[in-house]
């Protein structure tokens, strides 16, 4: 048995991963109404800043007053401490109720991105292997007219699809968009990975039901 719950992330990739990561994990599809992101409501670009957008802040208090609990998953960016102490303030100047956890593993910094460099499948490694050598070599070149040096290393979101397109068919290349991953794909991902733990036990200690 599940309680009553609502959980907010940040933007649709977060919300791709964590239904897919839910589903894995209890067996069931997530409600669609039981998990937001944080523009979603208001049909813009989410962000954590936006958690204190009105609309959002009116559906966790409807939420709590039906008896469920509200699970915020936001990333830690550079700066975990900081990131926390923000959304604390959020929770204390709107008087709203929710549970916390920082993504990659609630301790460290980074982002969704960060968490799942950690996940894949280990049969895959050699592509990552190959991405930091490609880093290695790209920040050692100096290209005339481009100063200062180095050159820009690629986003961590780049390394993700580029990951995805090595792996998959010309005519898969729609699940390479974070909205169309497959997270539950096991020649890809492992949602069974040790670093899930944090995550694993957030989501079950707050949404499963005491017998």
């Amino acid at each position: 048995m599940m309680k009553r719950f609502l959980i907010i992330v940040e933007g649709e990739a977060d919300k791709k991963f964590v239904s897919d990561y839910f589903h894995h994990l209890f067996q069931v599809a997530i409600p669609q109404n039981c998990i937001i992101h944080t523009g979603e409501l208001s049909k813009s670009t989410g962000g954590y800043t936006k958690l204190a957008e009105e609309i959002n802040i009116v559906r966790m208090k409807q939420n709590t007053n039906q008896g469920g609990v509200n699970l915020v998953i936001f990333d830690a960016d550079k700066e975990p401490d900081v990131r926390r102490k923000e959304l604390e303030t959020i929770r204390e100047q709107h008087n709203v109720e929710f549970e916390l956890f920082l993504l990659p593993n609630n301790k460290d910094k980074g982002e969704l991105e960060d968490l799942l460099e950690q996940i894949i499948n280990p049969n895959n490694k050699p592509i990552f292997d190959c991405w930091e050598n490609y880093e290695k070599e790209l920040v050692k070149q100096d290209i005339p007219g481009r100063t200062p040096p180095p050159l820009t290393t690629p986003a961590k979101k780049t390394k993700i699809y580029g990951y995805l397109e090595a792996l998959l068919f010309n005519n898969q290349k729609e699940q390479i968009k974070e909205k169309k991953r497959d997270y539950e794909n096991a020649l890809h991902w492992n949602l069974d990975a040790e670093y899930l733990e944090a995550l694993r036990e957030f989501l079950k200690c707050n949404i499963e039901r005491d017998e």
